[in-house]
């Protein structure tokens, strides 16, 4: 085989230039074929994961949990505007199975002023994670990182709408100043791509905003689940969570409420239970969607008669992924198909002329004894070469390709080591294949013929 190999690279290298130009057409294939994967790959896994997370991820928890008309459905009125909320609360939530993401959260209602603007907004306090929970996307600027909110920086984001209310439509407010509560915080960006209500707010550190309104706790928790479907079970893993570290579940508490006046309207009138109501609310973004407006009893009605509400979105947004799925493996086959094709109807041509440019040659080669499947051998591994040889260099040129397209589109396409093996192992077999006629062809001269061939 290396004496094969060797008497192959010498024919090939005798035309460079054919030899090269027949290997571009592999090249062009393997590394068409290796993009597109990665390509298809990046974009399987983003619809993934937005499928995934596609708006019914989200748990909210806030602080206090009155609930109007609770008597009536033997539902627990909760503690009001209770302010036990806290970062701590937040990291051990964080550290549950199936959290994707937690962002903290404080609110403010007030006025907003720059450059002789005055505007009536919400405030936000968040972490450096909150765009990512809704899928923002920035318009201008940047959103503020870690270290500013660790640092309480007076650092702001404007939404959209919140822009154009202060500085103008579709203005560039980045680098200049607002000022909430006579506090300057320098915006450095601009978010876009929420509803109305969100883009009509300001997002500032949630630090920052705690030292600004002279308080320790927080209003809300905002976690992402990893998976949609996991929403209400990750629910009822965080009320208990809660209820253990604010220490409700204790004769303390109790006695603590009664001191305090609080439990007449904060239980169910006829509970003999003893549990203190909680001190939070715990709401998947379905169930809040589903029972926003609605009186508690329908409320409650509602829900009970719905358990598998995240169940069904998703097995309905799994069909849309798997659907989405087979489409683009039928594109991508396709598209490999034509290209590898091209490259093989290449290389069978070139191989062709060869034979009949080395008619002489094979017919003395038989003459001194060579048989049939020596020359069959020798012109397979000819064809073998030019493809392999275009496919390795096609293989260099997917990568350059891949990471090229991701750093300029920002699209994430990550070559795999099956997608490499795969575009390696379809480069030979288009070799041989489309080389097995034109060896055959050779093998079956007749050598009398082949030598008084001129």
């Amino acid at each position: 085989m290396p004496h094969t190999l060797r008497i192959a690279l010498r024919a090939l290298g005798r035309h460079k230039l054919r030899t090269a130009l027949t290997t571009l057409g592999m090249t062009i294939g393997v590394a068409a074929v290796i993009t597109i994967v990665a390509l298809g790959s990046g974009a399987q896994e983003t619809v993934a994961d937005d499928v995934r997370s596609a708006g019914t991820n989200l748990i909210h928890v806030d602080a206090g949990n009155y609930t109007r008309g609770g008597e009536e459905s033997k539902i627990a009125s909760g503690l009001g505007s209770a302010t036990t909320l806290t970062a701590g609360d937040a990291a051990a939530i964080a550290a549950l199975p199936g959290v994707k993401r937690v962002s903290r959260v404080v609110k403010l209602r007030g006025f907003v002023s720059a450059d002789g603007a005055r505007e009536y907004l919400q405030v936000f306090g968040t972490d450096a994670s909150f765009p990512q929970l809704y899928g923002w996307r920035l318009a201008r600027g940047k959103y503020f990182v870690e270290a500013d909110a660790d640092g309480a920086q007076p650092v702001a984001v404007l939404g959209a709408g919140a822009r154009d209310r202060l500085f103008g439509a579709d203005a560039n407010p980045v680098g200049r100043d607002i000022r909430v509560r006579d506090q300057p915080y320098r915006v450095v960006g601009v978010v876009a791509g929420g509803d109305d209500d969100q883009m009509d707010a300001v997002y500032v550190p949630t630090p920052a905003l705690q030292r600004l309104l002279g308080i320790e706790h927080i209003h809300s928790i905002y976690v992402a689940a990893v998976q949609a479907g996991d929403t209400t079970a990750l629910a009822d893993t965080i009320k208990p969570l809660l209820r253990e570290r604010h220490h409700l579940d204790t004769s303390a508490a109790i006695e603590r409420l009664r001191r305090g006046g609080l439990l007449g309207n904060q239980m169910p009138h006829g509970s003999s239970s003893g549990m203190v109501p909680d001190d939070f609310t715990v709401k998947t973004q379905a169930a809040e969607a589903l029972t926003r407006g609605l009186y508690t009893s329908v409320a409650a009605f509602v829900l009970a008669n719905m358990p598998k509400v995240d169940q069904v979105n998703l097995e309905e947004m799994s069909g849309t992924l798997q659907r989405a799925g087979s489409t683009m493996t039928i594109l991508l086959t396709a598209i490999a198909a034509i290209s590898l094709i091209v490259g093989g109807i290449g290389i069978m041509n070139v191989m062709l002329v060869s034979v009949s440019e080395r008619t002489h040659e094979i017919g003395l080669r038989r003459a001194v004894g060579a048989r049939r499947a020596d020359v069959m051998r020798q012109f397979l591994v000819e064809a073998l070469t030019l493809s392999c040889g275009g496919g390795l260099v096609g293989i260099a040129f997917g990568f350059l390709a891949a990471a090229a397209i991701t750093r300029v589109l920002e699209w994430p396409a990550a070559v795999s080591a099956s997608a490499v093996a795969l575009a390696f192992g379809i480069a030979a077999a288009v070799g041989v294949f489309f080389g097995f006629y034109p060896a055959r062809r050779a093998s079956r001269l007749d050598p009398i013929d082949a030598l008084r061939h001129e």
